[in-house]
Parts: C-alpha cells; structure tokens; sequence
C-alpha cells in the first residue's frame, strides 16, 4: 500500500511539473503569435486552419517538453532530495548505515549527497567506537568486580587458615587497585578527548621530570629487583609538564610491569637540533606484530599475558597526550626479546 501511494504521489508531481512548464511557455507564446500577426495584417477573427493547426503543435512541443523536465527533475533533483530525507530520517531513528545512491548528473547534488553519506559512515563509525567502549568498559569492570566478590565470599568460611586468608585479602586489594587503576584511567581518558584547550606552557628540566617518575616508580621495580639504566641529557624543554609526566609514569611503569624479574629497563633521553627523543626499553615479553599495530588502541591488550597486568588504557592515554603536544610515539617489539618504546617531541625555539 506504501509503495502504491508513493507511485501516485510520484505522478502527481510529474503532472504538476508538465502543467506548469505548458503554461508557462503558453502565457510567453501566445501574446508573441497574436503580436505577430498583427504586425502582419491577420485579424485574429480571421484565423485559418493552419493558423490552428500551429498552435495545437505548439501546444503538443510544450507537453513533452514539460514531460521531459519533469522527468529530468523527478530523476535528478526531487528522487535524491526524497532519498535524503528518507536516509536523514533513518539516522535520526539510530541507525547511521544509510547511504545513498545517486545516478544524476548535476554536479552541486552529488557533492551534496557525497558529503552527507560521508557524514552517515563517520557517525556509523563513532557509534561502533561508542558501543565497544561500552562493552570493553563493563567488560573491564566486571572482572575485578567478580574477583572481589569472590575472595569475599571465601572469606567468610570460618576454617580458614591464617596463611589462606591472608592470600584471599591480597588478591581482593590486588583486584581493588586494578579497578581504582581502571576508573582512573577512564577519567582521564576522557578528559584528553574533550580537551579544547591546553594550559599555558612551562619551561622545567625534562630529565629532572623523568627522574620523578622513576622515583615514583621505586616500588615496582624495586619489588621486582629490576636494574634501571638511565642516561638522561641535561635539557630544559617548554611544555605540558603535567600530561607529559603521565606518559613517562606510563612507559616505565609498563617497561617494569613486562618485564622478568632480576631483568634490566633501559630509559634514555636525547637532543639532536629541536627533535627530543625519549626511549624506554626492556627486556620483557615483547610483542608480535599484530600486537604491534594495534597496542595504541583503547583497550587493545594482545595477548593473554598483557590481559592479566592492565586494563589497555596507558598506550592509549600516551598517545592522545602526545597528539595533543604536538609529539609522537612508536614501538619496535620481537616476541620474548623486549620492547622499545620512542618518544619524540619538537623543542620549541627560543
């Protein structure tokens, strides 16, 4: 019934259309003939056959002329406007799949369209980013969650041995650090991506800063008995000292974090001309290159083994950061060899 409605509706207006473009023509033309023959001596009253005939074959041009723009403007200009408006309605309703195809010829509608169906694929897009967010964040959540219900639940047997219940206490903080490390994450996560502006730069030592954070750090790789090799250049730099200091928190502590115990973290800086380079490196799990490609990724964490120690937020906060302060990161990485983390960020001249 739907589709028998729009048939008639799509009639209707080709009429329209041809009955305007005859009457137009009409009005335009018949004051023109009658000037005409005036100018010639031919009393309308006195009009011929032929005279007659010429006007019914006017009037015949003028239909299929209007027929024929009315077809043009059915096919390129009011079926696509027809299709936007369809196509704006299904994303209104949700659904950001819609395209359109157009086959006409004008040039401005197909840019049009072009750009709307380009503007449907990117809202398709965030909306896949949001719903995966969603399920990697419940995802996230209800791990430690489960885990901390469960040891509490063990905790309540009374025959518990000292020894037991002490281990049951440890992975029920364990899991509560992971999610406080989790929530942390995701707030600041957010707040990098719907940072307008940044803070006013500042001039400070950047090896004084990465410094800090090794200090920070000591726990960790202290626990661990991990060696740090540290060679830093002595260098002022002007910039985001607060966002750069949670990428230096985050390198080292994933260079402590995968690597093996009684191992080596290695963490340099360097100056050559106005490109300061940053590198961590350890001798850890490493990488493959799938892992790679997409370690950057929110969430994305390879392998099992980086599954059990993080939550995927870090190398994605790092490298939102350094976007925004105008720097980069990248990674080179063989499977049961370690990884090497790069940072390079422009000094800025003075």
């Amino acid at each position: 019934m739907m589709k028998w409605n729009k048939e008639i509706w799509n009639i209707r207006k080709r009429f329209t259309l041809t009955f305007f473009v005859i009457i137009l023509p009409f009005f335009f033309l018949i004051p023109g003939v009658l000037y005409f023959l005036a100018r010639n001596g031919i009393s309308v009253g006195t009009v011929t056959v032929p005279i007659t005939v010429t006007f019914v074959l006017i009037g015949l041009l003028c239909f299929l002329l209007g027929y024929v723009i009315s077809f043009f403007l059915m096919r390129n200009v009011f079926h696509p406007l027809e299709e936007m408006s369809r196509a704006s309605r299904q994303i209104a309703r949700g659904d950001y799949s819609a395209q359109i195809d157009y086959q006409g010829s004008i040039d401005e509608i197909q840019t049009t369209i072009d750009n709307f169906n380009f503007m449907a694929r990117e809202l398709n897009s965030v909306e896949i980013m949001r719903n995966d967010f969603i399920a990697n964040v419940s995802h996230e959540f209800k791990t430690p969650l489960s885990s901390i219900a469960g040891y509490v639940t063990l905790l309540q047997d009374p025959d518990l041995s000292e020894s037991e219940r002490n281990e049951y206490i440890q992975m029920a903080f364990f899991n509560i650090e992971k999610l406080n490390d989790l929530t942390s994450n995701i707030l600041q996560l957010s707040r990098l991506e719907n940072q307008n502006a940044l803070r006013e730069p500042v001039r400070y030592r950047l090896d004084e800063q990465i410094r800090e954070a090794i200090v920070l750090l000591e726990p960790k790789w202290s626990k661990k008995n991990i060696t740090l090799d540290v060679d830093l250049m002595e260098l002022s730099y002007t910039g985001q000292s607060a966002l750069l200091f949670q990428v230096w928190t985050n390198l080292i502590g994933n260079a402590v974090k995968f690597s093996n115990p009684g191992s080596s973290v290695a963490i340099t800086l360097r100056q050559y001309h106005n490109d300061i380079t940053v590198t961590v490196s350890d001798r850890g799990i490493g990488m493959t290159e799938e892992t790679k490609k997409h370690i950057f990724e929110k969430f994305y964490q390879g392998d099992s083994s980086r599954k059990e120690q993080g939550n995927g937020l870090g190398l994605a906060i790092c490298r939102i950061i350094l976007d925004l302060c105008g720097g980069d990161i990248h990674v080179s990485s063989e499977p049961g060899k370690g990884s090497v983390f790069t940072v390079r960020l422009l000094s800025p001249e003075e």
